[in-house]
């Protein structure tokens, strides 16, 4: 078989099996019409980009990525014991993923513990290093969070195995109980932009982000995204899920003030031309920061999957020569207390 055969049968290998996954994965429009829904389809207020599968495979056939690292090994970090003196403690754990501690309340955002961000064992993106916590190191994990439904944020496996465990209250975005609860997973509380939920006396606000949803080629932004502002009366937090850079950012500022702490998302943004719309850079990122007039911002999306075509370190880099003091990184595994 010569070389022009096996790129057409690879091309219609990668072209089918997302349909054949979209297939399963069909999401529920039954929502009231909002000025993001308009009764087939979820779509930002500020800007939009819908990425076509020729966008992304003209893209992938350009074979431009960066070179990245096969494995990194973690540094260990004990992780800190929460007390009532503490407003509350974060750590990184990968990928979007944290353990938020306060209030009582161990909070999982946007688990990922599987091996790959893909909805394949097989194929897809393959994290480079391990999660700085297990998920069987894990506290006993009250809520979880959800962003948005592409596989590096919602992870199906890591989601049954944390409701087997824990029975933790879902928080996910309209459009992605069905899913869940398809696959045995409970207690899953759905909510629309400015929507809140308040449990153990903290407020859980789901908040406007500029992006999109898919987990296949017939199911594009028929479930929603967003971030999440999460606060007590000592604390105020927020997580930024994936993102563009937008005027939602000054949005939320105005409407519920500024956190103590912002996490928002560095990678993932090279090309930027294709990808600047839904993700941002380390610069837009700041911007962020800054918008939200958040006292201390901390880098995530960064470091564990190979999603687009910047160097490992790049993201990491570019937010270091920034000299920002009020915008830090952390570790895989590193917690940062705050008092």
């Amino acid at each position: 078989m010569n070389m022009e055969i096996l790129k057409r049968s690879f091309i219609k290998t990668i072209f089918l099996l997302p349909i054949l996954f979209s297939l399963f994965n069909a999401q529920a429009k039954d929502y009231p019409l909002s000025d993001h829904y308009d009764g087939k389809k979820f779509f930002n207020t500020t800007d939009n980009q819908r990425l076509s599968f020729w966008d992304i495979l003209a893209w992938k056939m350009k074979g431009t990525a960066a070179p990245w690292p096969k494995e990194i090994k973690n540094n260990n970090y004990p992780l800190p014991l929460h007390n009532k003196q503490q407003k509350g403690i974060v750590t990184f754990i990968n990928h979007a993923t944290f353990l938020i501690q306060l209030n009582g309340l161990n909070i999982l955002t946007d688990p990922i513990f599987s091996e790959r961000a893909s909805p394949s064992r097989f194929f897809g993106p393959k994290r480079v290093r391990n999660p700085g916590i297990s998920l069987d190191e894990l506290p006993p994990i009250d809520v979880v969070i959800i962003s948005h439904n592409h596989y590096d944020h919602l992870d199906l496996a890591s989601l049954i195995q944390l409701d087997a465990k824990f029975k933790p209250m879902f928080f996910v975005p309209l459009g992605d109980k069905k899913l869940m609860a398809e696959n045995g997973v409970q207690n899953i509380h759905e909510m629309d932009w400015w929507n809140e939920h308040t449990i153990k006396q903290v407020k859980v606000t789901f908040t406007p982000v500029q992006h999109w949803s898919a987990r296949g080629f017939f199911d594009k932004c028929e479930s929603l995204w967003g971030g999440y502002f999460i606060q007590n009366e000592d604390f105020k937090l927020y997580f930024g899920g994936d993102a563009g850079y937008s005027s939602y950012y000054k949005d939320t500022q105005s409407r519920l003030g500024s956190p103590d702490v912002a996490l928002l998302p560095i990678g993932a943004y090279d090309p930027e031309e294709l990808m600047r719309i839904n993700h941002m850079t380390p610069e837009d990122a700041l911007r962020a920061h800054t918008d939200l007039g958040a006292k201390l911002s901390i880098g995530m999306h960064f470091g564990t999957f190979q999603l687009t075509d910047e160097p490992f370190s790049e993201p990491q880099d570019r937010i270091k020569q920034s000299k920002s003091e009020s915008f830090i990184l952390l570790d895989v595994g590193e917690s940062k207390t705050f008092n």
